[in-house]
Order: structure tokens, then sequence, then C-alpha cells
């Protein structure tokens, strides 16, 4: 799955764009317009890859890698669109265009790939998130048992774990909350990295 989103992130960010419709044009494409667009685009990506995994192989929910590409995929087509905004400004840009250009394309995504999930764990399968929550907790079992894990804390572990269902609407809205907030951290970061004062602008 992780080959998947890589194949498909350089499908869409290497290939040169020929519809003058879908090209961005720097004269006339502000950095929010082309944030939003990457957004879209990152959207779209983890829709595809989530209706992949619920009909190919719905155990994929719960791989770690899975989790680990996603991240990753989120955080490059973030810093992707910095270096887009930053072309459209010229080559210059303040801390705050950087830190707006990456938040709104990983906002946007991340809110398109919970939307997803909840029609789909919500709306459209509600038994595949009480599995996929089963799962979990025999998982967790599993690598605690293997780590001899004390039982008491074993115990209070899974009892707290199985209380929790990770796939309703409101955890999932959590989820997404929580994700903004990683989000803006990074941002933080990347707007530092990015940042180029314009040494002919005018106070």
């Amino acid at each position: 799955m992780s080959r998947l989103f890589c194949n498909i992130l350089l499908h869409l960010f290497t290939n040169p764009i020929q519809s003058k419709k879908i090209k961005m044009s720097e004269s006339n494409v502000t950095v929010k317009e082309s944030a939003i667009q990457y957004g879209l685009i990152l959207g779209g990506i983890l829709a595809i890859s989530t209706v992949l995994m619920y009909a190919l192989n719905q155990e994929l929910f719960l791989s770690a890698w899975v989790g680990v590409s996603t991240i990753v995929l989120v955080i490059g087509t973030g810093i992707f669109s910095v270096g887009k905004a930053k072309d459209i400004l010229g080559g210059f840009m303040s801390f705050k265009e950087a830190f707006t250009a990456y938040f709104i394309t990983t906002a946007v995504g991340l809110a398109i790939s919970t939307a997803v999930g909840i029609l789909i764990f919500a709306i459209i399968d509600t038994e595949l998130g009480a599995y996929l929550n089963e799962q979990s907790y025999e998982m967790a079992r599993a690598f605690m048992e293997r780590f001899n894990t004390p039982e008491e804390i074993m115990n209070e572990s899974l009892n707290e774990l199985k209380e929790v269902d990770n796939f309703s609407i409101v955890n999932q809205v959590k989820s997404y909350f929580t994700g903004l907030i990683m989000q803006a951290v990074i941002g933080l970061l990347i707007g530092l990295i990015f940042k180029k004062a314009d040494p002919n602008a005018i106070d």
C-alpha cells in the first residue's frame, strides 16, 4: 500500500500537466487557491486509498505501515504545496504565507479523508468498525503478552481499549482535529524553513 501511495504521488507531481484548466498559472493563482488545489489532490489520494483498502483488504486499516505512509504522504504533499506557493510568490515568502500554504493543504486533505472514513464506517458498513476494534483489541493483547506485561496492567489497558470505538463519528472527528494540531506544529517548522524575505521589498 505504501508503494501505491508513492506511485500515485509521483505520477501527480512529476508528470507535466497539459490541460490549461488544471495548470496553475503563477500570474492568477493565489497562495490559498494553490494550497486548496493541492489539498484536494491529497484528499483524493487518501480517499482512493481508503476505498481500495475497504474493497481489497480491510486488515490494512490496522497496519502500522499504512499509518506511517499516510503521515509521510500528508507531510510531503504539504511541503510540495509550500514549494509551489513560493514559486507563485516569485521565490520569496513570509513565515505566515508558508504556514498558510502548508496548513490549508493538509487541513483540506485530511478533511476529505475523514469524511470518506465516516461515510464508510458510519453509513455504508457499520459492522466493519466493530470488527476492526475487536482485531485491534486482539493485536494489543498479543503484543503485551509477547513482552510479558504484568497481568494487572494488561487487564486495565485492555479494558480501557475495549470501551473505545476508534471508528465512531465522534472519534473520527476527534482524530481529525488532533491531526490538525500535529500538522500545525509541523507547519510552524516548515514556515521557518521556507520563509525568505525579499531584499528589495520596501518596509
